[in-house]
């Protein structure tokens, strides 16, 4: 396998195309990145900012240059020596009548050739949750209407703009009411047709009659609501309320987004008809890589892994999304290079966050925010709110099959206990997918049973339940319920955690990061080094994530937020007077004050991470319109006083004028006091921001740079961190020559990842293969720096970056000078002793027993060393 020196992850669509890509490989190359790694480039619904809902899997996005476009960029690659890792997504398509098979299964229902494509219930009609309000209501409001759809030339039942296609044994009844003869041509072809059904009424449709006429059939038929009513009885699927999602839907959907239905890839035909494609660009040379999107939500994961790759062969790069919980590692037995990255962003937290400082929050924190402080308790009543709520639906599903495989049980019974396992799972999921569990998901069942069992009045219900989970049971009812829990499990701890928890336990945002523990304290220096000797052991070829286009926030603004566990006592008192100063903002509802103080607390922290530099007032309308965008999100993902599927109009409203008042140009008093309490939080975060991107060059994995990232980026959550990039800046600064000390800090942050990957160009072996050495500090400052080595055979690197910066760093230097760094010294085992430089300035290193790091560090900010 050709391993990555670096990825570059590229964002399609919003502006960003195929032929827009091509334009950056000379800047890639020169920067030192080996592979692309795109975003989903097949064809997706109309508009898509992201391409995760796919259309189809078969065919490359027209919004993005089609299949020409696709060409010229690999071909370009090739040129530059580079190679290209896909992001393909196997466990969901879009449910939209803009997917060829979704539509069939519309049109056909379970006689459709793609009913098995995708992960329904066919005991029921097909629920389409897509009303605003009942059907009752939708029909009595003229929501709901008769058309021609002659894009595809068949009848259909338009809900808006949403063209639903009519059953073909319906078209009879229709054709009857219309007393039209194009309707009776094509209602006797849909009972003929067959297979050919489509083109048939399109031939029909255009081979003459009056079109208008019939439109206008349509249009007075469908004010008939018994007729309309009657024909919706008649096909395939059931329009339902959106909010009735929750409680029941006939289709496994991707977490709770309807919009997205799970495909059943284990079916080996599925796989192939999805991987068609995709397959071919890797035979052709053209992909060498692929990320495989919630690896979690597919049925069997490790047969899924086994099957793509026996299809692309050995020589593929495959990461998966994995979200690894805490002593969790992936399955030895998944033959894939590692995870996209998430744990080694929580590696760094371990780093750069200050235990101590973050008790002093964790007081502030408590008398603010009070029983919200509680993460524990916050994070069982998230969970329980996804398990008896938001995913009730498919808890219900999930005790009818455990009532029907075991009658003498109460379902009240079975699921109390279903539902307190859903609560207490630690991890993500298990993987049994019809043999014994492993030893790791063994033990994550026995520790989540212990906690149950305190809470039971009756064991009864819950010893059944595990004997399905651990695979005890035989029978196809049995692997269904074992599957379904385990593509249950996921959704439930990632909405409560990621999507819900996130947004509530506002301590330090800093540490509400996707694979992140919030709630714990860190562990500092020798936390980070057993992290990366693990990672060496356990996936050395995984890729090391600082930002993704799910991470909460830029990397830049999560490392300033880390000094805020540094200067705790500052950052406490400060948000006590912004509180005071801000006062007037509030607003009086009759179910409390808005935003409370939680959420204050929140709104504060969020603004300090992307709070710019060179900060204008007279410029400060995009940040505020951002921030006042965010804030909404943040409110309605916390889902204590609004969500997304029940607003609450007044509460949104004052959070948003709060936040807009924040970024007020007449807001001097809080403005002066925010920009100079946050002076030195600036200052520790640009080093935070340049340590942690030199570990993500040198420690075990491959570096993953978000785009735009190799500058800074101080982003807030999705959509604004797929905000345009301007390469041209980043272009013009790589071209710049002179000496580190000269550039500005965000220029100093690119100069510093182009030495570091031109380093693993011209090592590879070294990164791939090298031990990870932890070094120790000596001295006064030890605990302010951390240094590691890399180590194979006769080669190495050393590395030392510095931590825990805030209050020692002069305004606007990015290194706090020799006489802080004391008698600070670096140990260097014997086999480093020789000749060695600092490459990001040239400058000699003695040979010897150990590094002074006031000679290292004194006047620069990092120090990455190699032989001479």
């Amino acid at each position: 396998m050709t391993l990555p020196t670096a990825t570059y992850r590229i964002q399609f669509r919003n502006g960003m195309t195929f032929d827009r890509a091509c334009a950056l490989i000379p800047y890639l190359k020169t920067l030192g990145i080996s592979h692309l790694y795109a975003s989903p480039i097949f064809t997706a619904v109309s508009g898509s900012t992201h391409g995760y809902d796919v259309t189809d899997a078969n065919d490359i996005d027209p919004a993005l240059g089609g299949r020409a476009g696709f060409d010229r960029l690999t071909e370009r690659l090739a040129a530059a020596g580079m190679g290209l890792i896909l992001d393909i997504v196997p466990n969901h398509m879009a449910a939209s009548p803009e997917n060829g098979w979704w539509r069939d299964v519309l049109t056909f229902g379970r006689q459709s050739a793609y009913a098995g494509h995708f992960d329904i219930d066919w005991s029921e009609p097909l629920t389409l949750p897509q009303l605003g309000q009942n059907f009752e209501e939708a029909l009595a409001a003229g929501e709901l209407r008769l058309v021609l759809d002659e894009t595809h030339g068949n009848f259909a039942l338009a809900y808006f703009q949403t063209l639903l296609p009519l059953n073909p044994s319906s078209y009879g009844a229709l054709a009857n009411r219309l007393d039209d003869p194009v309707a009776i041509r094509m209602a006797e072809a849909a009972v003929t047709s067959g297979a050919d059904f489509a083109r048939a009424l399109r031939d029909i449709l255009f081979e003459g009659g009056d079109r208008a006429i019939l439109r206008q059939k349509l249009e007075d038929v469908s004010s008939d609501h018994d007729f309309l009513r009657s024909l919706h009885e008649e096909q395939h699927w059931r329009l339902t309320h959106w909010k009735e999602a929750a409680r029941h839907l006939s289709y496994r959907r991707f977490f709770e987004v309807t919009g997205l239905v799970g495909t059943r890839v284990e079916d080996p035909p599925v796989f192939d008809d999805l991987h068609r494609l995709v397959l071919e660009l890797v035979r052709q040379g053209k992909v060498q890589g692929l990320r495989i999107d919630h690896v979690d939500g597919l049925a069997e994961p490790k047969a899924y892994l086994d099957r793509l790759r026996a299809a692309v062969g050995a020589d593929i790069y495959i990461v998966v999304e994995k979200i690894l919980g805490a002593s969790e590692v992936l399955p030895e037995s998944w033959p894939v290079a590692g995870t996209t990255g998430y744990e080694f962003i929580a590696a760094l937290s371990e780093l750069f966050i200050d235990a101590g400082g973050l008790r002093i929050l964790d007081d502030a924190y408590r008398r603010l925010a009070g029983e919200t402080a509680d993460h524990e308790e916050g994070r069982r009543l998230a969970r329980r709110q996804m398990v008896e709520r938001n995913f009730a639906g498919e808890t219900g599903r999930l005790t009818t099959i455990a009532a029907g495989i075991f009658p003498e049980l109460d379902r009240a019974e079975i699921a109390t206990a279903l539902g307190a396992l859903l609560i207490a799972f630690p991890v993500y999921r298990t993987y049994g997918d019809g043999g014994p569990l492993s030893w790791q998901d063994s033990a994550v069942l026995a520790v989540t049973a212990s906690h149950v069992m305190a809470e039971l009045d009756d064991r009864r219900a819950l010893d059944h339940v595990l004997k399905l989970l651990e695979g005890r049971i035989d029978g196809d009812a049995a692997h269904e319920f074992r599957i379904r829990f385990q593509q249950l499990s996921g959704p439930v701890m990632a909405k409560a955690t990621e999507d819900t928890l996130f947004y509530r336990y506002n301590r330090l945002l800093a540490a509400n990061e996707v694979g992140g523990e919030p709630g714990k304290s860190p562990e500092g220096l020798d936390g980070f080094h057993r992290r990366m000797a693990e990672r060496a052991r356990l996936q050395p070829h995984g890729l090391s994530a600082t930002a993704t286009h799910d991470t909460k926030r830029g990397e830049d603004a999560r490392a300033r937020l880390y000094a805020l566990s540094e200067g705790a006592d500052v950052f406490a008192q400060a948000v006590a007077r912004w509180r005071e100063v801000n006062r007037p903002w509030l607003k009086d509802l009759p179910d409390g004050v808005a935003p409370e103080p939680n959420t204050e607390w929140m709104l504060y922290q969020a603004l300090a991470g992307v709070w710019p530099e060179d900060f204008d007032r007279g410029q400060m309308g995009e940040l505020r319109a951002r921030f006042t965008e965010y804030a909404v999100k943040a409110v309605r993902e916390a889902k204590t006083r609004t969500a997304w599927t029940e607003q609450d109009d007044a509460y949104e409203e004052a959070v948003t004028n709060y936040a807009a008042a924040l970024l007020s140009p007449d807001n001097d008093a809080f403005l002066e006091d925010f920009e100079s309490v946050l002076q030195p939080f600036i200052a520790a975060g640009y080093v935070n921001s340049l340590s942690q991107t030199l570990l993500k060059l040198t420690a075990p994995g491959i570096p993953d740079i978000y785009q735009g990232a190799e500058g800074f980026d101080f982003s807030l959550v999705d959509p604004d961190n797929r905000r345009p990039v301007d390469h041209e800046q980043l272009a013009a600064w790589l071209a710049e020559a002179g000496p580190i000390a000269k550039l500005q800090a965000a220029a100093l942050k690119q100069r510093i990842v182009s030495i570091g990957l031109q380093l693993r160009r011209g090592h590879p072996a070294l990164f791939s293969k090298g031990d990870y050495l932890p070094l120790k500090a000596t001295g006064s400052r030890r605990d302010h720096l951390l240094a590691f080595a890399r180590v194979h055979k006769g080669d190495f690197a050393i590395v030392a970056v510095p931590r825990m910066m805030f209050g020692w760093l002069d305004p606007g230097v990015l290194f706090a000078g020799p006489e802080f760094w004391e008698d600070t010294a670096i140990a260097v085992p014997s086999p480093l002793h020789g000749l060695k430089a600092d490459l990001l300035t040239g400058k000699p290193i003695e040979p010897g027993g150990s590094i002074s790091v006031a000679a290292l560090l004194g006047s620069q900010p990092l120090g990455l060393i190699s032989p001479t």
